[in-house]
């Protein structure tokens, strides 16, 4: 993407900075929600010994260091520099700059027209990714992620008609698949179920698409039980419950917008989740 075209990250604070081993210490907090493996140079030599295109193993420790300074950035909330940092390494940088752009244009981009280009361009990176290195994980979440998002700026017939839904459920299934405890994509399946049966009725959301509310709940409290301390799980809980339920659950998912607003960030993603819900509360 081309300079001057990112929108700042407006909560920067010292404690979403990781420098040095403070990134290897908060890794698993940090990643807890996408179950993304440190990556340091033993997991950068396994992926370049699973796809040899992908470099050479002597350059493994020099491939992590970048990657990790990319991962800093990126929960620092410098979204231009993580995703920039990330596409220069190809299929191995594609999940950081993936997420970079990804929750920068869920959040911080407001012009529909860019929204939707990115995740365009964050779906075709994710796809070279799965090509790739098809056992990542996140390789086929972020191709969920994308297209998931991309269909929330469509009409759901539309939508629909594109056979996006399905495209977002198979992603899903393969990230859940490869990775079990991968609460965000748990997250993305309770949505996919809400807005369907949301917005084309329950019994015709099973019937055609398999889509259940119950299915989204169980979704939702397995996220929870995850990652109990990750404000997205108590957004994405009110968002499926005004989807599902609209006027009738207002008061429920209020008060998963207050739980959410009152956690304490650990990185930018954070510290956006947090204020979108506090945004909802009014």
């Amino acid at each position: 993407m081309a300079k001057g075209k990112w929108a700042a990250f407006p909560h920067a604070s010292k404690a979403f900075e990781y420098p040095g081993d403070k990134l290897h210490t908060a890794w698993a907090k940090l990643h807890a929600g996408d179950q993304e493996p440190l990556p340091d140079a033993t997991r950068i030599a396994a992926l370049i010994k699973a796809n040899p295109k992908l470099g050479k193993a002597a350059d493994a420790a020099r491939i992590a260091a970048r990657l990790e300074d990319a991962w800093r950035h990126y929960h620092a909330g410098e979204f231009e520099a993580a995703d920039e940092a990330g596409a220069a390494l190809g299929a191995l940088g594609a999940v950081v700059a993936n997420k970079a752009m990804g929750i920068h244009a869920t959040y911080l981009v407001t012009d529909e027209k860019e929204r939707m280009k990115r995740f365009q361009l964050v779906a075709e990176r994710a796809e070279a990714a799965i090509a790739a290195l098809p056992k990542e994980a996140n390789a086929h979440y972020f191709r969920a992620f994308s297209i998931g998002r991309y269909s929330q700026l469509l009409s759901i017939a539309k939508a629909l008609s594109q056979g996006l839904a399905g495209k977002v459920k198979a992603s899903l299934d393969a990230t859940l698949k490869l990775a079990p405890k991968h609460a965000e994509a748990h997250l993305a399946l309770a949505l996919y179920h809400a807005e369907i049966v949301g917005k084309v009725g329950g019994m015709l959301a099973t019937l055609t698409y398999g889509a259940k509310a119950s299915t989204a709940d169980d979704l939702l409290k397995a996220a929870a039980k995850l990652t109990p301390d990750a404000p997205i799980v108590y957004v994405e809980q009110a968002n499926a419950l005004l989807l599902l339920y609209g006027d009738k659950r207002e008061d429920d998912a209020a008060a998963a917008y207050a739980k959410a607003a009152k956690l304490k960030p650990i990185d930018a993603m954070q510290a956006l989740d947090i204020a979108f819900a506090k945004d909802q509360l009014g």
